[in-house]
């Protein structure tokens, strides 16, 4: 079924959504459905976007903190 639901790409179109909200007993208009999956696409990129800076801050951060075990041992 989920198959169905996409078009070629991928992608959810506002035509689909309507179909999944009306299964679910929630009726919305195709322009607020547009609104919704328009939506949906930023926030999924705006998350996928904070997890790759956030992975990008944590090698940052393990790379200062083996420069610094580093400089530590040199000391001794």
């Amino acid at each position: 079924m989920e198959k169905e639901l996409m078009n070629e790409r991928g992608r959810l179109t506002a035509e689909q959504a309507v179909k999944m909200l009306k299964e679910e007993n929630v009726e919305v208009t195709l322009e607020q459905a547009k609104i919704i999956v328009e939506f949906l696409r930023k926030l999924a990129n705006l998350t996928v976007s904070n997890y790759l800076r956030g992975k990008g801050k944590i090698k940052k951060w393990n790379s200062k903190l083996k420069n610094k075990e580093t400089e530590k041992e040199k000391e001794l």
